[in-house]
């Protein structure tokens, strides 16, 4: 029993670390209908540049240069590759992401060869024993992080004017338009909340997994959790992220010392196969619906 408690908490602080990014994923998509699959490039990036600015200045000053480089990132990329690609066939978009990912991949792997990537942080290695279980401490406290960035941002959706007005143009993007909402502006605030978001998530997932261009893998990852919850929906990816956290850290477990190690990393998409079968858009997501 000790062991299987000690798998759940694992993967509840892991579900922790996975929900921001998804989060991301679910941002882009709710206001503009983009899947970006360079998440996992954005993350690994910003972190980086976190990494790297704060080991030369410090950790203030490194967020400021990490938020600054990325935010610029993400604003040309919604001025100079989203916007002309409007009205586009969706395939367009995804090759477009994907194409992007391999860009950083590549600028990221120059660029930024031989720099510290980890935060300059004293932290003690010793596991955090409670009532029994030995608890990482860099899991924790990126748990804690990644729960509290998911309610900031879910506070900023549902109690500020920009946050709603980014919710109408989810729900229909002609009619916001209609209302005097501005939709480039709101795109541009969008992915800018997204350069925020993948800066800490990548930072954390360095925190409590390890560095290195590894940090891209979390974008194949976390995409299972934002189709089984729902692409729309914000509550559907944070039970999700713990699903797929508990799921992958059980599978390890109890099915990966069976089948070979590796099984836990494709039993989220089992589940989401399953998922889709049941509920194409996702077990909070709501079906498109069009009045004719």
């Amino acid at each position: 029993m000790t062991f299987f408690l000690a798998l759940i908490v694992d993967g509840v602080l892991a579900g922790s670390v996975y929900a921001p990014i998804a989060l991301a994923f679910v941002v882009v998509y709710r206001a503009s209908r983009v899947v970006n699959f360079a998440l996992g490039e954005w993350a690994m990036l910003g972190a980086a540049l976190f990494g790297s600015a704060s080991h030369l200045l410090g950790l203030a000053a490194g967020g400021v240069v990490a938020t600054s480089g990325m935010v610029a990132l993400a604003l040309v990329f919604n001025r100079l590759v989203l916007r002309p690609l409007a009205g586009r066939p969706v395939i367009a978009l995804i090759m477009v992401t994907l194409g992007l990912g391999a860009v950083l991949r590549g600028v990221a792997a120059v660029s930024l060869s031989g720099v510290p990537r980890r935060l300059p942080l004293a932290l003690s290695t010793d596991p955090i024993v409670l009532g029994g279980l030995a608890i990482s401490r860099e899991k924790l406290i990126a748990a804690v992080i990644g729960a509290a960035v998911v309610a900031a941002v879910g506070w900023f959706g549902h109690r500020t004017r920009a946050g709603l007005a980014m919710r109408a143009i989810a729900d229909d993007q002609q009619i916001a338009a209609a209302m005097g909402i501005d939709l480039h502006r709101y795109f541009a605030l969008t992915w800018t909340l997204v350069a925020v978001i993948t800066i800490v998530a990548g930072t954390l997932w360095m925190l409590a997994a390890g560095g290195g261009l590894g940090v891209v893998l979390i974008g194949l990852r976390v995409f299972p959790i934002v189709i089984i919850g729902g692409l729309d929906s914000i509550a559907g990816t944070i039970v999700g992220a713990l699903v797929v956290g508990v799921l992958e850290s059980v599978a390890s477990g109890y099915v990966d010392p069976w089948l070979g190690g590796g099984f836990s990393t494709i039993a989220a998409y089992l589940v989401l196969v399953g998922v889709l079968f049941v509920r194409p858009y996702g077990l909070f997501g709501q079906p498109a619906t069009v009045r004719v």
